[in-house]
């Protein structure tokens, strides 16, 4: 075969070559293309897009999250910053400071009162003996509150104490010494306790206790009250009246608040101090008065305009029979007139 034949051959088989590349280049993409949609469709059958609402309640059914800590590794990053510490540990310990075998426990300082706010009481707590009370109950300025703690007895109390509210507790007695030196305290409220009894000195020695709230209780006998009383509520208790002593109001001057409704007196509490403006003494055991109870009979030109209310209802006195008895009084009692 001639050269001239060699080359015609040869340029025939590389046109060949080049025409059956680029037929099967094309078919070939077009397959790749033609192919992917299905394989990624294949990612998605299983899935029931109809009903894919995440919420609340089923995010754990729907994202699997049990292994997600274990596709990361956490290792290069700091270390986390433990709870009660203001900054990540320092890896060398030589740069920590040396503290000892053990840490010595700061000691606590006494609670100031003044514009805190005290933690609430737990139930079923009793203060141990000297705890001030406002890390029991609840101290707002100098107002404490220990309604429904749970408390068999009164608790220290901060020496700045004006008010104090121990309401519906199981507080038995009051004892002289319970408020020893607040003098300053102005309101007591005791309702709603299990107090028997009260020390003959429990309240006399606050000079400027100005209400003394004592009702729902089981007292038999009143303790002698501070010339500073203006208000004695001692209602729904078991006081007779020999659990009063004589002329027990007579010297309390500023007395203006006498409420012993619901207890078991035989008869009303005289003298009366001028000061008095209201006297509750309805469903009592009251069978009789003297003419002198509200008045004095000698002085007919007396005019008591303070008193003006008078609870006598569910006695069994009839204050009819009693005529002269009200004539310096700017209103009647209420009570039964036949």
């Amino acid at each position: 075969t001639s050269a001239g034949g060699r080359m015609w051959i040869l340029g025939w088989l590389g046109m060949a070559s080049l025409c059956l590349g680029a037929a099967w280049a094309v078919p070939a993409k077009d397959r790749r293309k033609a192919e992917k949609p299905k394989a990624d469709l294949a990612l998605y059958e299983n899935l029931d897009l109809d009903n894919y609402d995440l919420t609340l309640d089923n995010y754990g059914e729907i994202l699997d999250l049990s292994n997600y800590e274990e596709l990361y590794d956490y290792g290069d990053l700091a270390p986390k910053i433990e709870v009660g510490t203001l900054a990540p540990r320092p890896k060398d310990p030589e740069t920590l400071p040396n503290l000892g075998a053990t840490a010595e426990t700061p000691k606590l300082q006494p609670p100031s009162t003044a514009g805190r706010i005290h933690p609430a009481p737990i139930p079923g707590a009793c203060a141990p003996p000297g705890l001030p009370s406002c890390l029991l109950c609840l101290c707002i300025g100098t107002s404490v509150y220990c309604d429904d703690a749970d408390l068999e007895h009164i608790p220290a109390l901060p020496p700045d104490t004006t008010y104090l509210y121990a309401r519906f507790n199981r507080i038995g007695a009051v004892r002289a010494g319970d408020f020893t030196g607040l003098n300053k305290l102005k309101r007591i409220d005791l309702s709603s306790n299990s107090i028997s009894w009260a020390d003959v000195d429990a309240f006399r020695l606050l000079p400027s206790l100005q209400e003394l709230i004592l009702p729902e209780n089981r007292l038999t006998a009143l303790p002698e009250l501070p010339h500073s009383i203006v208000r004695l509520d001692a209602r729904l208790n078991r006081i007779p009246s020999a659990g009063l002593r004589p002329e027990a109001f007579r010297d309390l001057k500023q007395l203006q608040f006498l409420h012993l409704s619901d207890n078991r007196l035989d008869f009303i509490p005289a003298p009366l101090p001028e000061s008095l403006r209201s006297l509750h003494l309805q469903n009592n055991n009251i069978q009789t008065m003297h003419e002198d109870t509200f008045c004095d009979s000698q002085d007919h030109s007396q005019v008591r305009r303070a008193l003006e209310d008078i609870r006598l209802d569910g006695n069994p006195i009839n204050l009819s029979l009693f005529p002269d008895a009200y004539f310096c009084l700017p209103r009647l009692p209420t009570g039964r007139f036949s």
